[in-house]
């Protein structure tokens, strides 16, 4: 028996309907909000139990095309309008979200590769993409093709039968490089393969990849959207309707979500991320100038920046280039004085990831990561360019480099 009815047992016919008690009333209040009603802001939807008015609505709802709401795990007013706005500022058509980049990874992998099929991944790849490839995927039965982004007549050669995914990064990460992504597309396309782009470093702004013929495009949101350098979320994006089914199904199988007050936080770091971008963008420039004409650097990479490998690529292909850099020492300078050299600095803080309003360095040993392929000596340093003014950054670059290799 309901409460209401509970209620009205013995009461006089055409008597009013007592009113509920208060524990069904701070369950069931009659509150909405008014019509009309807007803000800068939207609001946050924190959803696991989606209501419907009525069983006919319950049935007619399609989780696979956005037109009604199914379950808070398959997506809200807040996450579909983070999906559609990242999918506008990128060109895309559709979009997914994912807890991590990692995870928005995955996904790709999961939905379009199954045992027996081969994936290549460059071989400046993101390490924990690689760590997946190797593991997770393999014992799956897919195979790990890795190939030189810089080399297409080598990456053409490793193309087989059961190779069905090609990954790129631009640049890649850690080392910098930009490849020649056109050149990737053209070779991917002969050979019916599928593209996806780890485009997390141009934000969706600095680089457009479905102008060049990509088919995916992935994202950690963790970086520059979210700009604040305290929420985990990855995004895929795509223009194809098939690939997306693809995704979509998988995304659904895995479970995968966001909670809408992590949404809510990317959807508010959107207003300000033009802005951001390019202002960690100039000020790395800046840095990184100074840094190019120490006597201490050996090599610097920046996309940017001419010498760096594929410069001319990203001037064909790119608009900016993001708050990341990279620098190697003089081969003298041992891995033991680089270390002493970060430790000593004081505005940069020694972190993984990138894109918050913090500075923040991380020494590599490359060698140890890629092989004998890599040229260089001397350990490399990445240095993530925030929100300082980047004069206080080169001073504390200056300080750090007198106290420990001056």
């Amino acid at each position: 028996m309901q409460a209401a009815e509970h209620a009205a047992v013995g009461a006089e016919p055409g008597a009013a309907e007592p009113a509920p008690r208060p524990a069904t009333l701070l369950q069931h209040s009659p509150y909405q909000a008014p019509a009309g009603f807007s803000a800068v802001q939207p609001a946050t939807h924190r959803a696991s139990t989606v209501l419907f008015a009525n069983v006919a609505a319950m049935r007619a709802r399609d989780w696979r095309h956005k037109t009604g709401y199914t379950y808070g795990l398959h997506g809200t007013p807040t996450t579909f309008m983070l999906e559609a706005r990242l999918a506008e500022i990128e060109g895309a058509v559709h979009g997914l979200l994912c807890p991590s980049g990692l995870s928005a990874i995955a996904l790709v992998n999961l939905a379009l590769l199954q045992q027996g099929d081969a994936v290549m991944l460059p071989a400046n790849v993101y390490n924990p993409s690689r760590d997946m490839a190797q593991t997770l995927l393999s014992g799956w039965g897919i195979a790990l093709q890795v190939y030189s982004p810089m080399d297409l007549a080598a990456t053409q050669a490793a193309i087989t039968p059961q190779t069905k995914l090609l990954w790129l990064e631009a640049p890649g990460s850690v080392t910098m490089e930009m490849p020649d992504l056109r050149g990737l597309v053209a070779l991917a396309r002969q050979h019916g393969l599928v593209t996806a782009i780890d485009n997390t470093w141009s934000a969706g702004l600095a680089l457009k990849p479905f102008a060049l013929g990509i088919d995916i495009s992935m994202q950690a949101l963790t970086k520059y959207q979210s700009g604040g350098a305290d929420v985990l979320m990855g995004a895929v994006l795509t223009r194809d309707e098939a690939l997306q089914d693809k995704l979509l199904d998988a995304h659904m199988r895995l479970g995968l979500g966001v909670g809408g007050d992590d949404a809510s936080l990317v959807l508010r770091g959107l207003h300000s991320l033009h802005l951001r971008y390019h202002a960690h963008d100039q000020a790395a420039r800046r840095v990184a100038t100074w840094l190019q004409r120490r006597p201490e650097v050996q090599t610097l990479l920046h996309p940017a920046f001419p010498g760096s490998p594929g410069h001319a690529h990203w001037v064909r292909d790119c608009s900016a280039a993001a708050g990341l850099f990279s620098f190697t020492f003089q081969p003298q300078i041992t891995a033991a004085k680089v270390d002493t050299f970060v430790d000593a600095l004081r505005l940069f803080k020694i972190g993984y990831s990138w894109g918050g309003p913090v500075s923040l360095v991380v020494p590599y040993d490359v060698a140890a990561m890629r092989g004998a392929s890599w040229p260089y000596a001397s350990p490399l340093v990445r240095l993530s360019i925030g929100l300082e003014d980047p004069d206080d950054l080169i001073a504390d670059l200056d300080q750090a480099l007198r106290v420990t290799l001056g």
